[in-house]
């Protein structure tokens, strides 16, 4: 093997450390827009309704309990959403995992080739079909 081969793959090997870094960036940041959208979802609800529109809310009863809407937001409306959150978030998360995957799968493809380009036929992906 000469010191250009050497070279070259030293290269093909930084480049490829590069995408799949570059790959880990945009999943992490795809994930925090996931968990800020949902707390602010989450949050809205439960401090706007629960605590600072509770008074304005607490002129309506929930239907065939009697309780003041104020009232049952603080107390069980964000613990609904809350639980509604946890599966949008796994949802969303399943759906971002198959795509990173994916991805991870074509930059690897493409490392295999030498190409530095992944092919189109990568074969069925694991956990597609969850």
């Amino acid at each position: 093997m000469s010191s250009i081969d050497t070279d070259s793959e030293t290269l093909a090997v930084q480049q490829r450390k590069k995408r799949l870094q570059a790959a880990l960036d945009r999943y992490w940041m795809s994930n925090l827009r996931i968990m800020a959208a949902l707390l602010v979802l989450w949050a809205v609800p439960s401090f706007g309704c629960g605590i600072l529109l509770a008074d304005w809310l607490n002129r309506f009863r929930l239907p065939f309990t009697g309780f003041p809407l104020g009232f049952w937001f603080a107390q069980q409306g964000s613990i609904v959403i809350f639980v509604l959150c946890i599966l949008i978030y796994c949802l969303a998360m399943n759906r971002l995992d198959r795509r990173h995957h994916e991805e991870l799968v074509a930059i690897d493809a493409g490392s295999a080739t030498g190409t530095g380009v992944a092919s189109t036929e990568t074969g069925p992906t694991p956990g597609a079909g969850r």
